[in-house]
């Protein structure tokens, strides 16, 4: 899962109730706690290194998936047998090779690298630069849904855009993320050549530029398509930079624009004006590229009806996590990543034997189910998005995606959380799956996070599929246990951290509720059951921000 931010007193905000749920029948074929974690506690090993994309912890957590579905005698629905290969480049930038030069009136000013402005690589050309005109966007978004369009009577062709950092107050929460992730998309609709994200007084107050200026240093990641070019990069786009609003003066000092009328407006919620900033800048940077390879695991179980078996229900669950660090004594240290997501991955292992024996007991479901262990979801959803613009299905008859990342298995949860089920169907058909244990759907508790937008899923949801991402809830079924409480230690002491791994997890919360991950098992299952048996695909419903724009598969262009 991607970063989460939490404020320290936010579970105080929830009331947590205490119950006792009756748990339904499932001796027979119902998900077994000493398979979870098995797989749980071999994905977790320090034998693996952390699983970093491309690494050979990483590969032999693929092998090992593989290898279970093979046992399980589930097919493969891969490219290359249960592999989905995919060929990543990495780019790191170049030391001191960063230049921003403001030029103005016949005269130049280079700003300070990285006092005054930061640059990542490039991961399409290892030399950049560019000079061209600077227009202010504002927050450079643009919603025919809210109204606004902060290109209006501007003109961008050729020129490099400014645009606020962060997002206007106002909207919610998960349609206002999913209107900051298309930012380059809009300024590449105009026109734009490069763009500067001007960090702002309100962004110094969560994310101080001091903190932003640890990770100078920080790779990016794309994958290479057919043609070897790194797919969400655009030659169009030769330079982008982020600009401390301490330094921003020498860009304003011959337009109309003032930089105290725009963090008013800002602070009073309205939509700073735009407007060409009467400069030029130029932008250079050098970058080094790597490739590295590794695969999605895809694995597929076949429908039994004769129509409804090219259909497909995609469980998801991301194999990766982010490798290793070193302590401060200088000595090499994993980041295990026990919940985040080794936990998700067995939780979805034993989902698929459990249809696997469905299947053997003659109870085949009428679509067909497919499960995908995804690489490089710690590097920004890579793996999905290759997945979904190159699925190994076709990507229409995928009706829905069920995604696991990251349950917190640290006490009894007495209720689930559905990220996403409140656009779509999905949502009546968790509800009642959950119901048949005795737990609950509650509520997104936390919707000013927008983490819908923010794991695997959302890389189907862009593609049109109705797509729910299940977390453990807040309410606990032990008095004596907070689960919000709980969560929020979770994420302040070990999430990314060396510490999610089994023997800290066991010694600060006592135990890993391996019972209860059974039990969120079952519930997974019956979702991906009740979806397989149902005549009727999920649908989005029709007051779906999300539904509006993606049900089309058109892609994120649309807003």
């Amino acid at each position: 899962m991607k970063r989460l931010l939490l404020s320290c007193g936010f579970f105080a905000l929830f009331s947590l109730a205490a119950c006792t749920p009756q748990t339904a029948d499932t001796s027979a074929v119902g998900a077994r706690a000493e398979a979870i974690q098995a797989h749980l506690e071999f994905l977790a090993d320090d034998l693996l290194e952390g699983r970093d994309t491309g690494t050979r912890g990483h590969e032999i957590a693929s092998s090992y998936i593989a290898t279970q579905f093979k046992l399980m005698g589930i097919e493969p629905a891969g490219t290359d047998g249960y592999f989905q290969r995919i060929t990543f480049r990495t780019a790191r930038i170049v030391a001191n090779s960063p230049k921003f030069i403001v030029h103005a009136n016949g005269e130049s000013q280079e700003l300070a690298y990285p006092r005054a402005f930061m640059t990542g690589p490039s991961a399409l050309a290892e030399e950049q630069s560019v000079t061209a005109p600077v227009v202010f966007v504002g927050y450079g978004m643009v919603s025919d849904q809210f109204g606004f369009d902060d290109y209006a009577g501007l003109d961008v062709e050729g020129a490099i855009v400014m645009m606020l950092s962060g997002l206007p107050e106002g909207l919610p929460s998960e349609e206002a993320a999913h209107l900051g992730r298309i930012k380059t998309e809009l300024a590449l609709e105009r026109g734009a050549v490069g763009i500067i994200t001007l960090h702002t007084p309100k962004a110094e107050e969560t994310r101080p530029w001091e903190r932003s200026m640890l990770f100078l240093n920080a790779t990016r990641m794309r994958w290479l398509g057919e043609d070897g070019l790194p797919h969400g990069e655009d030659p169009q786009i030769q330079g982008a930079a982020s600009l401390n609003y301490q330094e921003a003066a020498p860009l304003f000092a011959h337009s109309d624009i003032l930089l105290d009328d725009v963090w008013a407006a800002m602070e009073a919620g309205e939509m700073p004006r735009g407007g060409a900033l009467n400069v030029s800048v130029t932008m250079e940077r050098k970058s080094t590229h790597d490739e590295v390879t590794s695969p999605n695991v895809i694995g597929m179980i076949e429908g039994s009806d004769p129509e409804l078996k090219d259909e497909f229900v995609l469980f998801t669950a991301h194999s990766d996590h982010i490798g290793r660090v070193r302590s401060v004594e200088g000595e090499p240290q994993f980041n295990n990543g026990a919940l985040d997501n080794a936990a998700g991955v067995a939780i979805m292992i034993e989902t698929a034997r459990m249809f696997a024996d469905a299947v053997a007991r003659g109870d085949q479901p009428k679509r067909s189910i497919m499960f995908a262990a995804l690489t490089a979801e710690e590097k920004g959803l890579l793996g999905a998005d290759y997945f979904a613009n190159n699925p190994t299905v076709p990507i229409e008859n995928i009706v829905a995606n069920v995604n696991l990342d990251m349950p917190v298995l640290l006490y009894p949860f007495a209720d689930i959380i559905a990220f996403g089920a409140n656009h779509s169907t999905m949502k009546d058909v968790v509800a009642e799956a959950a119901g048949e244990f005795g737990i609950k759907l509650s509520p997104d508790p936390m919707p000013e996070q927008a983490i819908f937008t923010r794991s695997d899923h959302y890389a189907l949801v862009q593609k049109g599929i109705p797509a729910v991402f299940l977390m453990t809830g807040f309410e606990s079924q032990d008095p004596e246990q907070d689960g919000g409480a709980i969560w929020s230690q979770f994420f302040a002491e070990q999430y990314h951290r060396p510490g999610d791994e089994i023997s800290t997890l066991t010694e600060v919360y006592g135990e890993i509720r391996y019972d209860f991950g059974a039990i969120f098992t079952d519930i997974n299952y019956a979702i991906g059951r009740n979806v397989a048996n149902n005549p009727e695909r999920p649908e989005w419903l029709p007051e779906s921000y999300f539904g509006q724009v993606f049900a089309g598969g058109e892609g994120s262009i649309r807003h």
